[in-house]
């Protein structure tokens, strides 16, 4: 765990981009599309997008599009990217910020300690004797609607770490 929290960290320090690593990958490929799409400017935040199967209609006021990708994602869709390249401003500024590097840094700013070994935990005999009872896992998983108790259930989890 602590080795892939650490990746991530280095990964936050050398960033260039204002977003993560993922979605300034996704990007990529739409500017080319979008230098593809023929974009009219309606008024200072509307744009009309012409290119592919249907019109669409962007407002860079409230980050929307009409085919829903910008509102449902927080992120510019191909659309979105056109109508900034049209109005020449800046599209970084229409992402949600939880896409942008700043949060990225904040969620690897803790450090992530080692679990020491189990035998040295020391869990109280009220917790170690609990039974907890779970959901049925779904998405062809095992199905395991079963009681386990702390102890087996905290095996499970340094395993999987």
């Amino acid at each position: 765990m602590s080795k892939w929290w650490n990746k991530r960290h280095e990964i936050g320090i050398r960033l260039t981009s204002p977003l993560t690593p993922k979605r300034e990958d996704e990007f990529r490929p739409c500017f080319v599309i979008a230098n593809g799409l023929v974009t009219m400017q309606l008024n200072n935040v509307t744009y009309h997008v012409r290119g592919g199967a249907l019109d669409r209609v962007v407002n860079t006021l409230n980050s929307t599009c009409s085919c829903r990708e910008f509102d449902i994602d927080k992120l510019p869709c191909v659309h979105a990217i056109a109508a900034t390249q049209k109005g020449n401003f800046n599209l970084y500024t229409l992402a949600s910020p939880y896409y942008t590097k700043e949060y990225y840094m904040l969620t690897y700013e803790d450090t992530i300690y080692p679990v020491s070994s189990q035998s040295q935990w020391n869990i109280p005999d009220k917790v170690a004797t609990r039974v907890v009872s779970h959901a049925k896992l779904k998405r062809g998983s095992i199905s395991c609607g079963n009681a386990i108790s702390i102890e087996i259930l905290a095996n499970v989890l340094v395993m999987v770490y």
